[in-house]
Order: structure tokens, then C-alpha cells, then sequence
């Protein structure tokens, strides 16, 4: 529910509306597209690539915006998100860095060391013709920034472009991401600091053309969520289940169910996230990409529920977190 308060012009959020307009609390659409979600200190941050601007043509054909940067907003209830800025902001007086305006960052994920106590954002950096293939790495000592580039590479010497990370309940961490032209999923340990890999690392799906990862962990067991290679348009979804993160996983069916679960609701993954203090409780996220307006694409959040067959994401017009309880 959308209530004024009728005090201010604020527009306060009581639930999720999925797919439709967020305004963040400055009445503005939510500009975090491709994101993730960060827990820290009572508060939720949410991290994402910020789009408005114009759309133009890329030089092969494909709808984009030229950079900005990675939004970051703050929340304490996750329905209503301040604006605390761009967190790591395009570069415009260096054709040649990987941040410039002409270039590609996408998929900003960000993850708190408790050892070194920084903010490390993993994301992918690319050029328009998303040749160049990058993981790119930023770290802060605030979780709202600014955040400082510290490089880009080819994680193990591979291509790399749709990607996410996790950090299991030990602190290791891992870099996901579709390599081989998103033939193939490459799941790469992290270095203690979380900056770099330590060089371990498996294949997954090899062949099977997935992108848009999303992993979380629920009663010791791993999940992958990831999408088909369709660019902007939306496709089937699929989840995947592990005993360990650099073990064997299998490949289960769709796990959405409602209207156009087989298009994954018209939206694409990006994110699983616990809700803090509400056991067995993930919201799954995803983007409903505009490719003709990309600055007004949407979001679709929705719960988990945990099944004795795996997950079910159902969809829902309108939900809050009373869903959990009952």
C-alpha cells in the first residue's frame, strides 16, 4: 500500500509492488538496476547500476545508457530507500579507463570483509561491444561510498561478464560469473581480503548458455538462480542446487510459478537476499528490463518459500513482509 502522509509530499511504501513504479524518498524512481543488497549496522543498502539517462544505439545494435555510475540506497524497513548518492561514479576525462562514460558497468554487488572491515563491490566492466570481458573491484570503508576503483582483469584468465558473489556463513567468498560467451558458469574463490581470487575455481552448466546469477544458502544447501542468454528479453529461469559451492550442482526446473513464470515474470534475476531477523525468509530480485527506456525499467521482488522439493517463487500483485508469518 502507498499512503501520503499528508504532512509532506513523501510518498511512503507499505508493501512491494512488483513491476511497478519505486519511487525512492524523494518522490524519484529508484535508479539500482542489476543489484544486490547489503545488511549492515540495522541497515539495508541497496546497490545497482543508476540509468538515467538517454538511450542510444550501441555500435552493435544493442539499446544502452551511457555510464553513470552504481547507485547506493539506504533503508530500514526495505520498502522505502533513500538515495545516499553514487557510490562509484563514471569517469568522463579518460576514454581508457573502465569507468568511462562509453564504456559498460553492470551488475555492482558488494560485499562487507569483517576481518578487514571494507566494503568490497565486485562488477562487471566491458566495453560497448562487450568484448573486453572484466571483473572490476571498488572497495570503501563506508558502505555508501565513495567507493575506489582499484582495477579490473579476466578472472583466471577467462572472459567474464554476467556475474555475482556470495560469502558463506564462514566469511569465504566467491566470485560467479558466465564465461566462454555465457556458455559456461565459473565459480572462483575470493582472497582473504575479498579483492582478488585465490585461484581455485570450477565449471558449471558448461555449454548450457547461463547468465544473471543469483546464489544464496538456506538449511546448508545451495541455490543458483540464473536466467537464459536473451539479452534485454525475458526467458525462462532455472535454479540450481548444491551440497557445496564448488561442487557438482544440479540443474532443476523452473522454479517460478503464476502468469508468465516462463518468462520469469518478464523480468530477469540478479539477487537473493536473507531478511534480517525473520528465519527462512529470502526475497529473490530481478529486473524488468525497458531496452527502448531503460531508465524506467522496473523491479520485481518476490518471496521464497522452501518446498520439500527445493524453492517456489509465486507471483504477487502486492505483498509485505507479513507473508513470511504466516
Amino acid at each position: 500500500m502507498v499512503l501520503n502522509s499528508g504532512l509532506s509530499d513523501l510518498i511512503k511504501y507499505e508493501d512491494f509492488q512488483p513491476g511497478e513504479l519505486w519511487l525512492d524518498t524523494n518522490g524519484k524512481p529508484i535508479q539500482a538496476h542489476g543489484g544486490s543488497i547489503l545488511f549492515d549496522n540495522g541497515m539495508y543498502y541497496w546497490y545497482g547500476e543508476n540509468k538515467d539517462g538517454p538511450n542510444r544505439l550501441s555500435r552493435i545494435g544493442i539499446q544502452r545508457v551511457d555510464v553513470i555510475g552504481i547507485s547506493c540506497y539506504s533503508s530500514s524497513d526495505l520498502y522505502n530507500w533513500t538515495f545516499e548518492g553514487i557510490a562509484l561514479p563514471a569517469v568522463s576525462d579518460d576514454p581508457n579507463h573502465d569507468l568511462h562514460t562509453s564504456k559498460v558497468a553492470e551488475r555492482p554487488k558488494v560485499l562487507k570483509n569483517d576481518r578487514t572491515g571494507q566494503y568490497v563491490m565486485w562488477l562487471h566492466v566491458d566495453n560497448e561491444d562487450y568484448t573486453l570481458a572484466k571483473t572490476g573491484v571498488a572497495v570503501s570503508d563506508n558502505p555508501a561510498g565513495p567507493f575506489i576503483f582499484v582495477g579490473s582483469k579476466r578472472p583466471n584468465d577467462v572472459d567474464s561478464r554476467d556475474m555475482t558473489v556470495f560469502k558463506d556463513e564462514d566469511g569465504t567468498a566467491y566470485l560467479i560469473h558466465s564465461s566462454d560467451w555465457n556458455k559456461t558458469l565459473i565459480i572462483s574463490k575470493l582472497t582473504d581480503d575479498y579483492t582478488d581470487l585465490n585461484g581455485e575455481f570450477t565449471k558449471a552448466f558448461i555449454d548450457q548458455s547461463r547468465e544473471a546469477p543469483a546464489v544464496f544458502k538456506h538449511a546448508g544447501r545451495y541455490y543458483l538462480l540464473s536466467s537464459g542468454c536473451t539479452g534485454w528479453y525475458p526467458n525462462v529461469a532455472l535454479v540450481a542446487e548444491s551440497d557445496r559451492m564448488m561442487g557438482r550442482w544440479e540443474l532443476r526446473d523452473n522454479p517460478l510459478i503464476g502468469p508468465n513464470a516462463r518468462k520469469t515474470f518478464y523480468a530477469q534475476s540478479t539477487y537473493v537476499f536473507p531478511v534480517q531477523g525473520l528465519d527462512n525468509c529470502f526475497i529473490f530480485m530481478a529486473d524488468r528490463w525497458r531496452p527502448e527506456e531503460l531508465a524506467d525499467s522496473r523491479y520485481v521482488w518476490l518471496p521464497v518459500t522452501f518446498t520439500d522439493d527445493g524453492i517456489e517463487i509465486k507471483w504477487a500483485d502486492r505483498w509485505d513482509l507479513n507473508t513470511f508469518r504466516e
